[in-house]
């Protein structure tokens, strides 16, 4: 996959820089998660996919399927994208940009992974206690895994929290086979 970012970088970075210079960085950010989910459909790959399908033609079922009115600079990066073979990397690039502007931001995602659902005060808590720990604010992806069997596995960035029963198990198991 290393192939594919390399890629994808130097557009999500062109992307970012046209949107952070316009000050459009949350317009943006909602074209690209359109596009990018227009271009995960299953139907827009093959056709992305397909030679006898011109660029043109797959320019106009593409605008078509965004639903959003692309202004002029978004009309633009698609019809690069097209013309250089890229249309199928936008999902990378939204990733890209989205890390771009998160970072400008002063954001970094959180993967919070739980063993049973969390109700709005816990996670307003725990999104609390992160921001001090980090510094930064957070934005949580919370996820439901009921193998952890209680508690929390918490990934920011590279650093992984594991306050989870069958984290703390697993520790104990590793620390008992070394004795």
């Amino acid at each position: 996959m290393a192939e594919v970012a390399t890629i994808a970088r130097p557009y999500a970075e062109a992307v970012f820089g046209l949107a952070d210079k316009a000050g459009a960085l949350p317009t943006w950010s909602r074209l690209l998660a359109t596009m990018a989910d227009v271009v995960a459909h299953p139907e827009v790959q093959a056709c992305i996919g397909n030679p006898n399908l011109t660029a043109e033609r797959l320019y106009a079922l593409f605008v078509s399927l965004c639903q959003d009115e692309l202004g002029a600079d978004a009309q633009n990066f698609v019809r690069v994208l097209i013309e250089n073979d890229r249309l199928a990397l936008l999902p990378e690039i939204r990733s890209m940009f989205e890390a771009l502007k998160n970072e400008r931001e002063g954001v970094v995602d959180a993967d919070i992974t739980s063993a049973f659902p969390l109700d709005a005060a816990q996670l307003a808590g725990l999104v609390v206690d992160l921001e001090q720990r980090f510094k930064r604010r957070i934005n949580p992806h919370v996820h439901v895994d009921r193998e952890l069997i209680g508690g929390v596995r918490i990934a920011v960035g590279d650093e992984v929290i594991d306050g989870s029963v069958r984290g703390k198990l697993a520790a104990m198991a590793s620390g008992l086979s070394k004795a």
